[in-house]
């Protein structure tokens, strides 16, 4: 029989494997979502609450700069360079890119430098007289193997792990979304709960009128002690808010802080300056069911965690199939320090190895269920993601433009108030009315003004919510 040289042998291995190797394993496909996903949002329809609060343009990128606040758009650009929770979400990422790599580099030969070197000294009772005692050898070589990756083993570890890496990249971003949006509801609650503080104090000094009026009156008989009771008791009710609105405020700004990065005393004074909620000048923008599923990170992370379980069902049925790999190695073992650099024999290795799993496999079937169970997990996970951006988004929808219909309605009974409250003066200073009606009016109007704070306050956080919803910027 002739026996092939080890070259033919190698050829041949790599030939037959070109010829016959294939991808084992379901190939991924996206899984389709209802038609009405894609439609554009129940509550985008500008008469649906009576107020053009949305429209249907495509959403902004970055929709914080919509507030036209420099202040804001520095407070969020710091939170996206040194906030905590992005840095892990990016050290993540990181480590999911260097999973990839080394997916990567199963695609190219392994290879091995090793050295070995010993010394043995010998009983005199082991060596013939006029030997030394003392013998040394050296051994080096070079090791290579490849894997013949006949049914897809390592194509679908790499198709894996670009799913990860996604899907990691897509976290980041989510992360992103909320850091920014709670960067932004942070400032907002520090400008509404200064504009709170500042009505409720006002309402306060309004009754500190009221009581002292009341006292006077009570002292020449023309009022009785319960109205002094009565008054006193709303002036020490709405004086309790205070506190409690300066530790909101407070509490809003340590948040902030924290989301820039920063410590509490290294927050810069322009994020306290601002007294009042800001406003958006424009219909927020909303785009429709098929923008968002583009854009929400969650829905995309979902979809990549499905893709990259897909290719692990490849990857343990591979496992059903023998494995092949082509090794090869060389050195030399040397007697002696005097032949370290090649002076002894030389030695040569080539052939394949196999290694396959056969015929016990139910191991490897139970993987393979697994791996399936872990994809059904994952569709349902990213049906469940897809209807939850839609319930979201429609609930933000809703809440915001009920939140801009209420703020709508409260300015106009301020307006109304304010006109009363003119119209008790003009009337008060004529000797029409009694002073005590005046001031009635003008805490009406108070109340009326602190409401109205609220409601901006509300109406806010119901943007930013909605902006949250939509799934930010980053595509």
């Amino acid at each position: 029989m002739i026996r092939p040289k080890p070259a033919r042998l190698v050829a041949a291995l790599l030939g037959s494997a070109a010829l016959s190797a294939c991808t084992v394993g379901p190939n991924y496909t996206r899984p389709a979502t209802s038609p009405s996903a894609a439609a554009p949002f129940i509550g985008a329809s500008s008469g649906a609450t009576g107020t053009p609060a949305v429209s249907t343009a495509a959403p902004d990128d970055h929709w914080w700069q919509l507030y036209r606040d420099p202040v804001l758009d520095g407070l969020v650009t710091d939170a996206l360079a040194a906030n905590t929770d992005i840095r892990v979400a990016v050290a993540h990422l990181e480590r999911a890119r260097a999973q990839l790599r080394g997916s990567r580099s199963a695609l190219l030969p392994q290879t091995t430098l090793s050295a070995s070197a010993a010394e043995e000294h010998l009983p005199i009772s082991q060596t013939f007289p006029g030997y030394s005692r003392t013998d040394g050898t050296v051994d080096e070589g070079l090791n290579v193997a490849y894997e013949v990756d006949l049914f897809g083993h390592v194509r679908r570890s790499i198709e894996a792990a670009h799913g990860d890496v996604a899907a990691a990249a897509d976290d980041a971003d989510a992360v992103r979304v909320a850091v920014v949006a709670d960067t932004v509801q942070a400032y907002v609650d520090a400008a509404a709960s200064a504009q709170r503080l500042a009505v409720s104090q006002h309402t306060v000094d309004l009754l500190d009128r009221s009581i002292h009026i009341t006292n006077a009156r009570f002292n020449v008989g023309r009022s009785d002690r319960l109205d002094v009771i009565r008054i006193t008791a709303l002036h020490d009710q709405q004086a309790a808010l205070i506190p409690q609105l300066q530790a909101d405020r407070d509490v809003a700004l340590l948040r902030l802080a924290t989301l820039t990065g920063r410590t509490p005393r290294d927050l810069p004074e322009a994020a306290r300056a601002r007294t009042s909620a800001p406003d958006l000048a424009q219909p927020i923008p909303v785009g429709d069911g098929r923008t968002l599923l583009a854009r929400r990170p969650d829905v995309r992370a979902a979809e990549r965690r499905l893709a990259a379980d897909t290719a692990r069902i490849g990857i343990a049925t591979a496992d059903l199939y023998p494995r092949i790999s082509l090794g090869g190695a060389v050195g030399t073992t040397s007697l002696g320090s005097s032949d370290i650099l090649g002076g002894g024999p030389f030695r040569w290795m080539v052939g394949p190895m196999i290694s396959w799993a056969f015929p016990n496999q139910q191991a490897i079937r139970a993987r393979i269920a697994e791996a399936r169970a872990d994809s059904h997990a994952d569709l349902a996970t990213f049906d469940g993601t897809v209807l939850r951006a839609l319930q979201e988004t429609e609930t933000a929808l809703s809440a915001y433009q009920n939140a801009a219909l209420r703020q709508q309605t409260l300015t106009s009974a301020r307006d109304e108030a304010a006109r009363a409250a003119r119209i008790t003066l003009a009337r008060q200073r004529q000797g029409e009315i009694d002073f005590l009606v005046l001031l009635d009016a003008q805490r009406t109007l108070a109340q009326t003004e602190a409401d109205l704070a609220e409601s901006r306050r509300a109406t806010a956080f119901a943007q930013v919510d909605l902006f949250k919803a939509l799934g930010g910027g980053w595509q």
